[in-house]
């Protein structure tokens, strides 16, 4: 019993009988975001590297991108977003028990941004904790949310994917810099009779690692050299042929674990990389375009927060509705991937 968490004892029925959410199954039940309010075009870019809208957009899909105000970090960004989720709510936060956040971009390594979250929304009862999985990370939280309400240890979690993205670009590097932008989304899971967050899947090709990467106190990866300027590498086509091959495979996967074949999805929301990937993923697993959800072309590339920032967007225009069946895919850093099933309402 000692390996138990704490929040499982404090939630047991008097007498000590497991409590009345235990293997509940798990409901996505609200959606927030924030992007940050200074919008950067194409143009931007003309001004410090050898480049045009026309090509920026050719290759990426993206026109605008938001960053960040100088004293505006990914903890703020998060609390932003949890403030817009508990605006479209009609229960109460104060009884959230455990918070994740998504993000490679923390204000500093410790404490957490889950913990300062905490502390900065006053949720008193809620556990924190980082995942540190990039571009999956969030669909990672949303897994694992998924597990602790099976379990009956927790029956309300904030699943918060965040980054600052330009904080980490390297403005030198033509081929990648005009692609990050800053932003963030939540999620609340909730213990319910009736879920609607269906099987899982995760994965990782950890061999990929130097295809992708920020550098830290290590000097090598995998044995070979890598950039010291704590800004994003990315090996681009090595990346793009991952992506495509990875997600084009696992997506009739996932959707067969789900009971469901790829053409009774209503929508799929990939991680937003480039839009490039999105339609090249499309084409491979013959898959409609129309179909999916991005946030690329408005928010470019904000790794963790992409997923929710795409599917917020789509649910408050009013694209998503009640009854959906929505495939949710992240992919990236690492390389790792995760995916779900989840039906809207």
């Amino acid at each position: 019993m000692r390996c138990c968490s704490v929040s499982y004892f404090t939630n047991l029925r008097p007498g000590g009988d497991i409590p009345d959410y235990a293997m509940s199954n798990a409901r996505l039940r609200a959606i927030g975001m924030y992007v940050p309010e200074r919008i950067v075009d194409n143009h931007y870019f003309e001004e410090i590297i050898e480049t045009t809208d026309e090509w920026i957009q050719s290759r990426t899909g993206i026109k605008t991108r938001r960053y960040a105000a100088p004293d505006q970090f990914t903890s703020d960004l998060c609390v932003r977003a949890v403030k817009d989720l508990a605006a479209h709510y009609d229960g109460t936060l104060d009884d959230v028990d455990m918070i994740f956040v998504s993000t490679v971009t923390p204000d500093q390594p410790m404490p957490s941004m889950a913990c300062l979250v905490q502390y900065k929304l006053g949720l008193a009862k809620a556990g924190a904790l980082d995942i540190y999985a990039a571009c999956a990370g969030f669909v990672y939280g949303v897994t694992l949310a998924k597990g602790l309400i099976a379990a009956g240890t927790h029956r309300k979690i904030l699943v918060i994917g965040a980054e600052t993205l330009t904080r980490v670009t390297d403005f030198s590097d033509r081929t990648s810099c005009m692609l990050f932008g800053d932003g963030a989304g939540a999620v609340l899971i909730e213990a319910d009779p009736v879920g609607n967050v269906g099987f899982c899947i995760t994965g990782a090709h950890g061999e990929g690692g130097l295809d992708l990467y920020i550098s830290g106190f290590a000097e090598t990866l995998d044995g070979q050299p890598i950039s010291q300027n704590r800004k994003i590498v990315q090996n681009g086509r090595r990346v793009f042929k991952w992506a495509v091959q990875t997600v084009s495979s696992k997506m009739p996967e996932l959707a067969q674990a789900n009971g469901l074949t790829l053409d009774q999805l209503d929508w799929c929301v990939p991680h937003s990389a480039n839009l490039r990937i999105l339609e090249a993923i499309c084409k491979e697993a013959n898959f409609p375009m129309e179909k999916m959800l991005e946030s690329i072309i408005d928010y470019g590339n904000t790794s963790s927060a992409t997923i929710p920032l795409a599917l917020c967007k789509a649910v408050r225009d009013g694209r998503v509705k009640a009854g959906d069946k929505i495939m949710l895919f992240g992919f990236g850093g690492g390389l790792a991937y995760s995916g779900t099933v989840v039906t809207w309402g």
